[in-house]
């Protein structure tokens, strides 16, 4: 008789304690006392809202030195592309390398061509490299060769970059507007009289059409009419601004950290209309005469705000295959995009675009 009596006190006794149990539980996983990630498969959300991935992909990186940046992985990584980057490799490059010891870049030339950003994307597209810089997007024809590969390619902006005009140092030539300068390269104007300079005729001087600047150059300033046989090709910048020092009636295109600060060249003015005339340096200007000990800078605000009317971005690109050279090409991203990376971008002659 007694142990049936004691039958439902029990049962009353193991709801009650199932339901502080209960509640208990629902307590603490409400307040964060209580974590069951490792349990369920799903690890707790420690995003950043104020942080967001960016839109092409990769995450943005909000830290600022170069040692902060996560997932850089290990390894030997070939790259390579535009040369506009020439700069950054001696540079920037370096600084993360020594923050990232394992982070092992190795800079990789094409065969039988020039470098370029086409050719640096065509040695991705061909599994040459691990990822590649350009100084201009992707075109559809290269995202359908990569899409009919099996994986896509994206582009991630890192810089600002502007393309600065150099001419002879004794050309008594302060600046050219943009029809000037397409009706130079076109050759619609052929001597520097034409545009209040002497009596001499115009050497106009360009790279071959492979690269990303001269592609720009051509889309931008000459609205797609393609270079004219008048126009003396040169094979490198270092090349092109040997002629142009060398020949008083020179005139050359290229990227402004590559111009501005040399000792043999003059860079001058570009204006989209004759009062509107913007320097690719920041003044005073350097004469030829006081470097290398002083260097002309470039004209940083000048680019930054659009005033100088020959800017363009710098990209990495990025083969999204899954794979560690991936996760390499990000990786070389966020660091250029960190705080430190920036500010060398900054120091080599580009425009910061964080």
């Amino acid at each position: 008789m007694s142990g049936k009596n004691e039958t439902p006190v029990l049962v009353a006794a193991l709801l009650i304690t199932a339901g502080l149990l209960g509640g208990g539980y629902w307590w603490l996983n409400q307040n964060g006392g209580l974590r069951l990630g490792g349990i369920t498969g799903s690890a707790p959300t420690t995003g950043n809202p104020s942080n967001p991935p960016s839109p092409n992909g990769s995450p943005a990186t909000g830290v600022d030195g170069f040692a902060q940046v996560a997932n850089v992985p290990a390894g030997l990584f070939n790259y390579g592309g535009s040369t506009t980057w020439a700069p950054i490799r001696t540079t920037v490059d370096t600084a993360m390398q020594q923050a990232h010891p394992g982070f092992q870049l190795r800079y990789t030339d094409p065969i039988g061509v020039p470098a370029a950003s086409g050719t640096g994307i065509e040695m991705l597209l061909n599994n040459q490299l691990s990822f590649a810089q350009s100084s201009r997007p992707l075109k559809p024809e290269e995202r359908q060769r990569a899409e009919q590969q099996g994986y896509s390619l994206k582009e991630i902006p890192v810089a600002i970059e502007g393309l600065a005009i150099a001419v002879h140092p004794d050309l008594p030539i302060s600046g050219v507007t943009l029809t000037q300068l397409q009706d130079i390269y076109l050759g619609r104007i052929t001597n520097w009289s034409q545009v209040g300079g002497p009596n001499l005729a115009i050497v106009p001087i360009s790279r071959p059409a492979e690269g990303g600047t001269v592609e720009f150059f051509v889309n931008t300033v000459l609205a797609g009419s393609p270079l004219p046989g008048t126009v003396r090709n040169a094979n490198t910048t270092t090349e092109a601004l040997r002629l142009v020092s060398n020949t008083p009636g020179a005139i050359y295109y290229a990227s402004a950290p590559e111009v501005v600060g040399q000792c043999t060249v003059k860079p001058i003015a570009v204006g989209r209309q004759p009062d509107q005339m913007v320097l690719p340096y920041a003044e005073p200007y350097v004469p030829p005469a006081a470097c290398p000990g002083q260097r002309n800078q470039i004209n940083v605000e000048g680019l930054r705000s659009g005033d100088y009317p020959l800017t363009r971005r710098l990209f990495v690109i990025v083969r999204a295959d899954g794979q560690t050279d991936q996760q390499a090409g990000e990786a070389y991203a966020n660091l250029v995009l960190s705080g430190e990376g920036q500010q060398q971008l900054l120091q080599a002659g580009f425009v910061p675009i964080r």
